[in-house]
């Protein structure tokens, strides 16, 4: 099975105008997504706190996490983002993809729009 990139921009809240694009590995199993901690950190995302992770063989790290913007062409929306270390993959994360409306098709590997429903009582 194929893996599935997309150059996705990310910026911080409080300046959306200056984003960095990045090349990342679509992950659908992920919950969050990991960025570079050196970019987030020139794009002046500050972590909000840490949190531990356990890895496949059932080791334990610990990580910062902050929030961002990422943006897919029109589309834009603003998640949790995991300050990765030098070792660390680029993951997009299921959290972001639902913030930018989209959904990973796993059996064709590729994106495909979610479709918005508001819960509300008329």
């Amino acid at each position: 099975m194929g893996l599935t990139h997309l150059e996705i921009e990310v910026g911080n809240p409080a300046n959306p105008e200056v984003t960095e694009p990045l090349d990342f590995l679509v992950d659908s199993g992920a919950i969050y997504s990991v960025a570079p901690a050196a970019i987030l950190d020139r794009l002046g995302i500050k972590p909000l706190t840490e949190q531990e992770f356990r890895l496949a063989d059932g080791s334990k790290i610990v990580r910062k996490k902050g929030v961002a913007i990422f943006k897919y062409g029109t589309r834009i929306g603003g998640a949790d983002v995991i300050f990765g270390e030098e070792e660390d993959s680029l993951l997009l994360g299921a959290f972001t993809l639902e913030a930018l409306g989209l959904a990973l098709d796993p059996f064709r590997r590729e994106l495909r729009e979610l479709p918005m429903i508001i819960g509300a009582q008329r």
